[in-house]
């Protein structure tokens, strides 16, 4: 007899968490199989906790309990366990006492309270609640145990409280709240940033692969680590190191030939050894207590199949013994504080203190970076933490955005990306720290439709032009080279952030003004007349010019321009006049210089010293380039502060009517498969009409006769037109009657339209009624299976067909970000009075953008909605033609639980 899916072992519910303490544990439901493993958990836990549990002394389980507690159905009865090194720290159980109600209960390690294990073990037991038809959770708690209370109690959830015959019990409702967002995101910040500060702050480092003779990456690291001043304890591990061995020679380094070997605790590993040896080696370091991995090793999933696999299983091992991984394929992990000065890389320089958070995919890439920071001036703006993931297997951008967000030797961050393992959870985390600090961001293979080898990630199906617009609704700044990312990094390291942008243009060369001011143009900034000092300008000269134009008013930033003196002045002169200028103006407005051939002169305007330091370009373009990036952001930044926008609720919702039409339609098409189906025009427009979106009335035209009939039925005036597929959007071949006010009309238009276009069971006539004169557009929005759910629009036709002139927000989608949507397209002026037209109801379509979005964000299930033709008219909207596709929802989504990636 086969097991029915319902009672299956679940599999998608296994996940691994990241703790408070910033340690990892693994959740996965309890089977039959772990009698033996919750005996042991049992013993291990105090008396005291036992009580807390049964409510009285229970010093071991009975066959019975472990019978009861291991066997489950997956439905009415289960249970879940948190474990590391495969042992149970943690379990949660429920048990169904009516239909829509459960009863939960925790045990959780005393060794391993505290770490948040019984938040997220609720997190994820509540998700499989919902999952199985469970609204409410109840739990009976004694007094005393104030621990489980705060549990319950922050958890977020709608919740009931009342005290009976000495014990309390609590009502739990599960339905997600924006309060138990707000607590599950504040808990995963603090966990994944904790996690990272493990890595970044060790007090020891094992080096291991450290080979006895110099070269080889271990060898390398090790003397980075030594050269760079690293504050902790360093150990070399070599299982080649003869017998006896106890010091590195000339190093002088505790040598050993095991991690076990090692006496006292290891905070951070780093692995130079073959991939084949790496499985015993991290075995011997999850024994040994190590928090955290950085794998240099090659040869995994940008290998083929088989080192995919090998990249899994590295992350798997490592994780159950609850560390995080950087790499592999990794070039390693700086942090310059002067308390740490960790450089365990293969970077042969620490670099210097700054306020530059710095991430890279790419080892090459990186070490580029690091080295064009220094070559343009360490004491301008150095680095707090870099970081190169490699195959970003575990630890990833994500992770370190979470770190940055509060670091306070971090003022500016910048990212090399070649793939986005979560791009929704990416920008919802970029979008936080933007509002704090500039996120830059650059991305490599934008076009090649697939990752780059050993980056396993979902594959993006929307366009990159719309990961842009997704960055940039994020706050990000994203560039295109790698160069603009140092351009753009710097400036935003080292000067405040422009009000505007309107630029001020000087220096001793008119051309190179000239050439600044077209890249301001043509950067959408708004350049000032520009200044010729002259080439036979002084110093002095420039210092009075600088000062004028930052105490000017109408000027929001400065771009000197200058070249080299014909009498040979030093460069040092210039850069203290224009350091000294802005020292002097004091006003909180951003300076750049463009220089050509003056040796020294960016130097000079790094230099350390008691005045500001500026940033300096070889061309007029870069400059402006990275100015520009500036300006954008401010104004995000501004805007967010002053108007963040919010998700408006509209009364006339018919949520729960929706989710039942769902239900029913979804049994009734027997999707049961991620395949999604697209309903019919009557239960299309039904749904939609839950959310208050009508859609013009249309009916079928298979002859005239019916024809004539629909018109009567709709009334004149109407519209014939086909709604076959391979006919739609071909305006060119004029097969669309409009006006049309009588009988003899509409024939005539039926008759001319039949001889164009083919039969009408292969053109599928209709007859609509007509809609006012308007702008054409559509609006629709899809579930990427890597960005999330996406909102679209654009003027329908060849704007955003041929010319792809659309704008994307992530769903949901605020009030702001729907009038931003309406005027991001370049043909936006056509609904505003281009040339005298009369405007259209801008308003009445940014609500039909948030019902759209609402749509889609209430109900998982939507994965497709597609509006077209919308017509924009003086007044109001009218949809002339909608489909909207279901598919059974995800088990999982950004709504939780708390769980990292899996590979």
């Amino acid at each position: 007899m086969q097991t029915p899916p319902e009672h299956a072992y679940p599999a998608h519910w296994e996940a691994d968490v990241v703790l408070r303490d910033g340690g990892t544990a693994q959740i996965r439901p309890i089977t039959a199989e772990d009698v033996r493993r919750l005996a042991d958990f049992y013993e291990q836990v105090s008396d005291e906790s036992k009580y807390y549990r049964f409510f009285a002394p229970y010093p071991r389980l009975s066959d019975r309990d472990l019978h009861r507690f291991t066997h489950h159905d997956y439905v009415d009865r289960v249970g879940l366990a948190a474990t590391v090194g495969g042992e149970f720290i943690a379990t949660v159980r429920y048990d169904r006492v009516g239909p829509e109600e459960a009863e939960v209960a925790f045990l959780v390690q005393d060794a391993h309270q505290g770490r948040g294990v019984a938040s997220v073990l609720l997190e994820h037991i509540a998700a499989v609640a919902r999952e199985r038809g469970i609204r409410r959770f109840a739990a009976e708690v004694l007094p005393a145990n104030t621990k489980m209370i705060k549990v319950f109690t922050d958890a977020g959830y709608t919740q009931k409280r009342s005290f009976e015959d000495g014990v309390v019990r609590l009502e739990l409702d599960l339905e997600p709240t924006g309060r138990s967002l707000d607590v599950q995101r504040a808990r995963e910040q603090r966990a994944e940033a904790r996690s990272v500060q493990r890595l970044i702050t060790p007090g020891s480092v094992a080096v291991i692969g450290t080979g006895r003779r110099e070269g080889g990456m271990g060898r390398t690291v090790l003397r980075n680590l030594l050269a760079g001043g690293f504050t902790g304890r360093v150990h070399a591990v070599n299982h080649a190191f003869p017998e006896g061995t106890s010091v590195l020679d000339p190093e002088g380094v505790p040598a050993h030939r095991s991690v076990r070997d090692i006496d006292g605790p290891i905070d951070l590993a780093v692995l130079a050894v073959p991939a084949a040896q790496v499985p015993s080696v991290v075995a011997d370091c999850g024994e040994h207590g190590v928090q955290g991995l950085v794998v240099l090793t090659a040869g995994y999933a940008e290998s083929g199949p088989g080192g995919r696999e090998r990249q899994r299983e590295l992350v798997r091992q490592a994780r159950s013994h609850g560390m995080r991984v950087i790499g592999p394929n990794s070039f390693g992990l700086i942090n310059t504080d002067r308390g740490i000065r960790l450089n365990a890389s293969l970077s042969p320089q620490l670099p210097a203190p700054g306020p530059i958070g710095l991430f890279s995919q790419s080892g090459a890439i990186g070490i580029a970076l690091l080295s064009e920071l220094h070559r343009r001036g360490a004491g301008l703006a150095g680095v707090s933490t870099f970081v190169s993931t490699g195959n970003r297997a575990d630890v990833s951008g994500n992770d370190f955005l979470q770190h940055w967000h509060d670091d306070p030797a971090t003022d500016v961050v910048l990212m090399y990306l070649e793939s986005i393992g979560n791009p929704r959870k990416f920008t919802r985390l970029a979008k936080r720290t933007a509002a704090r600090k500039p996120v830059v961001v650059v991305k490599g293979a934008r076009h090649g439709g697939a990752a780059p080898a050993g980056h396993a990630v979902p594959t993006i199906r929307i366009p990159d032009a719309t990961v842009s617009d997704l960055l940039r609704q994020a706050g990000v700044s994203r560039v295109d080279t790698v160069t603009e990312l140092a351009d753009t990094g710097l400036l935003l390291a080292t000067q405040p952030l422009p009000a505007g942008g309107r630029i001020a243009i000087l220096g001793n060369s008119e051309s190179l003004n000239l050439l600044s001011y077209d890249a301001c143009l043509s950067g959408g900034l708004r350049p000032l007349r520009p200044q010729d000092l002259t080439t036979a300008a002084s110093p002095d000269e420039f210092r009075t010019a600088v000062g004028r134009a930052l105490a000017d008013q109408g000027c929001d930033a400065v771009v000197v321009t200058a070249i080299p003196w014909v009498d040979g002045s030093p460069p040092a002169e210039l850069a203290a006049a224009l350091r000294g200028a802005v020292a002097e103006a004091g006003t909180a407005k951003p300076v750049c210089v463009v220089h050509l051939e003056t040796p020294g002169l960016a130097e000079a305007l790094a230099a350390p010293g008691p005045a500001v330091r500026l940033p300096a370009y070889p061309a007029a373009e870069r400059a402006v380039r990275a100015l520009g990036e500036a300006v954008r952001y401010a104004a995000w930044r501004r805007h967010t502060e002053e108007n963040p926008g919010r998700v408006p609720e509209f009364p006339d919702i018919d949520r729960a009517g929706a989710a039942e039409d769902i239900e029913v339609l979804l049994r009734a098409h027997g999707a049961t498969g991620p395949s999604a189906v697209t309903l019919s025009a009557a239960d299309t427009q039904r749904l939609l009409a839950r959310y208050g979106i009508a859609v013009l009335p249309a009916l079928p035209a298979p002859d005239p006769d019916a024809a004539l009939a629909a018109a009567h039925r709709l009334g004149f005036p109407v519209a014939l037109k086909p709604t076959a597929p391979h006919l739609r959007h071909r305006a060119d071949l004029g097969g669309v009657r409009l006006d049309l006010g009588g009988e003899a009309e509409l024939l005539r238009a039926y008759t001319e339209l039949t001889e164009l276009l083919g039969k009408p069971s292969e053109t599928r006539l209709v007859v609509q009624s007509m809609a006012p004169r308007g702008v054409d557009t559509v609006v629709r929005a899809a579930i990427d299976p890597a960005a999330g759910a996406v909102l679209t629009f654009g003027l329908a036709g060849a704007p955003s067909l041929l010319l792809g002139d659309t704008a994307h927000r992530l769903i949901p989608a605020t009030d702001q970000d729907a009038a931003e949507m309406v005027r991001a397209v370049r043909t936006a002026p056509l609904l505003f009075g281009w040339r005298g037209s009369a405007p259209v109801d801008t308003p009445a379509l940014e609500e039909l953008l948030l019902r759209v979005s609402r749509l889609v964000d209430d109900h998982p299930e939507v994965v497709g909605a597609d509006l077209e033709p919308v017509i924009v008219a003086q007044h109001g909207v009218h949809v002339l033609g909608a489909a909207i596709r279901l598919a059974p929802p995800p088990p999982r989504s950004d709504l939780g639980p708390r769980s990292l990636p899996s590979y």
